[in-house]
């Protein structure tokens, strides 16, 4: 029977290690062309809704087969039932993390737990991390309220989420770099945080709201930057860069 993974790696981990680079372009080519041009910087790449339905299982077969590690970011949100079987799926893909709304509810999120470690013991397999995703970053306050209805701050919503996701049994939750501190003192140690919107300084925001530079989201454990690698005129020293704010 396989071991599942520890929820949270330690803090000495290398940069290397943190840093998953969102491969949001269209087609397969682009995308290995990247994680090519990438080898020996970053190893661990996120795939997302856009790659995904333009390819299919064939993104993460090309990042695997060039050494890389998936995090598959489709953001499962559906029946209970539905989201087991796609967790099933993710451990049989090979990736090492994966995502369901915390939206969707503890049962919901209880199953993709179980899907995922029932499938993994199958499978002899490592058992991905299972992460929650709470307020996406594209969201502020004044959305959350006016088009959500939710009362509570961004900061409040996002902690109350992440309590029903550690109920549920999963390791970690997708958080903005402004939540970082709360949720760590709120959820401890061994909690999985990982931060998309994260912009080196003097980068533009895009679509992001809630974004900060990697020295200031240090406190999550994984870092994922998409934009200002993959846009790059050079991806590898864009991630060098990244990866020496991340050191510093």
């Amino acid at each position: 029977m396989p071991r599942a993974p520890e929820a949270r790696l330690p803090q000495d981990r290398l940069p290397q290690d943190r840093l998953i680079v969102a491969l949001d372009v269209d087609s397969l080519d682009p995308a290995a062309a990247l994680v090519d041009a990438l080898h020996g910087t970053a190893r661990r790449f996120k795939i997302g809704s856009q790659l995904f339905t333009a390819v299919g299982p064939a993104a993460v077969e090309a990042v695997r087969k060039r050494g890389g590690e998936v995090f598959l970011d489709l953001k499962f949100h559906d029946i209970p039932n539905t989201v087991e079987g796609a967790a099933r799926e993710a451990v049989r893909l090979g990736a090492f993390m994966f995502n369901v709304h915390a939206s969707g509810g503890r049962a919901m999120m209880r199953a993709a737990a179980q899907g995922a470690r029932e499938a993994a013991q199958t499978l002899g397999l490592p058992r991905p991390l299972v992460l929650a995703v709470t307020v996406l970053t594209s969201l502020d306050r004044p959305a959350l309220a006016s088009e959500l209805r939710v009362a509570s701050s961004v900061e409040g919503h996002v902690l109350h989420l992440c309590g029903l996701a550690q109920e549920a049994g999963l390791d970690g939750n997708i958080a903005s770099p402004h939540e970082i501190a709360a949720i760590r003192r709120a959820m401890g140690a061994r909690w999985a945080i990982v931060t998309p919107g994260v912009r080196p300084a003097g980068s533009e925001t895009n679509d992001q709201s809630r974004i900060a530079t990697p020295r200031a989201a240090a406190g999550a454990d994984y870092l994922v930057v998409g934009r200002p690698i993959t846009a790059a005129a050079d991806p590898a020293k864009a991630a060098a860069a990244i990866l020496e704010e991340m050191r510093a």
